[in-house]
């Protein structure tokens, strides 16, 4: 958190002395100032931030490409005469276990058009998910529990 912090800094002063207020220019900052952390980091319990940040960015572009897929595909069924749609509800088994893990893959699969998180079971092992083009359910369950919940625990964990 030190490191986010010191590197969220040296970006604003970057971008204050270069006095260049765009978005290219924030994102280059961020870039240098991680890059000379990184280069002056010799602690190894700090060396965890450096792995961290581009996991981070990966997960925010595969979130974003997942969400942008299934608003094509809702759009695209929407405008077309003919429905595609084939509703089903799955058992979905948990490999997140705390609060947070299992609170923040449930908004992630919620805010993907197309799906929705109807409940969680007592025991917190399994999310029930109402999914709007259930064409597999076990590809369904695989194509979350190996894409988005295992990126989601490699940063979290």
């Amino acid at each position: 958190m030190k490191q986010l912090l010191i590197n969220i800094m040296l970006t604003f002063i970057w971008v204050a002395v270069t006095g260049q207020f765009v978005w290219s220019n924030f994102v280059f900052g961020f870039l240098l100032s991680f890059f000379i952390l990184w280069l002056i980091t010799r602690d190894s319990a700090t060396k965890k931030y450096f792995g961290q940040v581009p996991k981070i960015i990966g997960f925010f572009f595969y979130f974003l490409f997942e969400m942008l897929k299934a608003n094509f595909e809702v759009a695209y069924d929407v405008l077309t005469p003919k429905f595609f749609m084939k509703p089903g509800i799955v058992k979905y088994p948990l490999t997140a276990s705390t609060d947070m893990e299992i609170t923040i893959l449930s908004n992630l699969i919620s805010l993907t058009p197309g799906t929705l998180i109807m409940d969680l079971s007592d025991d917190r092992k399994v999310l029930y998910i109402h999914v709007m083009y259930m064409k597999n359910k076990d590809r369904f369950i695989n194509h979350i529990k190996n894409g988005l919940e295992r990126k989601l625990l490699e940063i979290m964990r």
